[in-house]
């Protein structure tokens, strides 16, 4: 299988990698990418050999200096690279610059494993058009909608989904508490160790708000049909 992975170097990207690695005969890894890290990914394209990676600019370009691979520079790299003909792109990019890489697969014909929330939040409607029109299906990868997919598969009558949220680092504090937490008691997340925007988002339950926007688009469900449910112990990550 050919592989390109858009944000090889966070923690989707890396865990990714590793599965390859571990069955490297099935798997060729053809593009690679990253907006931050770049040490990292000189890392792997020792190790991976992809025929092209798509960096933020000239500062990250110029520290890449192995001559085999080509090397393409900001948003339009991302497009660029995205739209090159493979058996799977990986979007695990965070942020809305992944909009425009699952635009570009999409359009081309490739099949996305989809770790890009941004994409479905900004542009679900444009994009499911995009997969009605190809009939290739989106496969969610995140751990709540990819759950939700695997349960639903041969489901025709959905009654609702349920979507998992840990609480948080602020889940038994008191509005009195609330009143003086800062950014640092924010970025404490009980449970996992996520990126800085995850992990504020986590705290003021921003992520579930873009889950259920992101269920709803992925699933063709009402969003008066999602619910969220505080789970502290983090076990379920969804129910259907």
């Amino acid at each position: 299988m050919r592989i390109t992975l858009l944000g090889s170097t966070g923690s989707i990207g890396r865990n990714a990698l590793r599965i390859i690695r571990e069955n490297s005969a099935r798997f060729e890894v053809i593009g690679l990418s990253c907006w931050e890290g770049v040490d990292r990914l000189i890392e792997q394209i020792r190790e991976f050999r992809p025929r092209v990676v798509a960096v933020k600019g000239d500062k990250e370009a110029e520290k890449i200096r192995d001559k085999r691979v080509k090397v393409l520079k900001g948003i339009e790299a991302l497009k660029e690279i995205a739209a090159q003909k493979v058996d799977l792109v990986l979007n695990a990019v965070s942020g809305f610059n992944g909009i425009f890489a699952t635009i570009s697969a999409l359009e081309i014909g490739n099949r996305v494993a989809l770790a890009n929330k941004e994409s479905l939040v900004a542009g679900g409607e444009l994009i499911m058009e995009i997969v009605r029109e190809k009939g290739n299906p989106i496969v969610p990868v995140d751990s709540e909608h990819s759950a939700i997919y695997r349960l639903m598969k041969g489901e025709k009558k959905i009654k609702k989904i349920i979507l998992t949220a840990s609480g948080g680092p602020f889940l038994f504090y008191s509005r009195k508490e609330l009143k003086n937490v800062r950014v640092e008691d924010a970025l404490k997340h009980p449970k996992w160790k996520m990126g800085k925007k995850i992990s504020i988002d986590s705290a003021t339950f921003m992520n579930k708000a873009l889950e259920v926007i992101e269920a709803h688009y992925l699933f063709d469900i009402p969003p008066e049909r999602i619910e969220v449910l505080i789970h502290p112990e983090a076990v379920v990550h969804s129910m259907v």
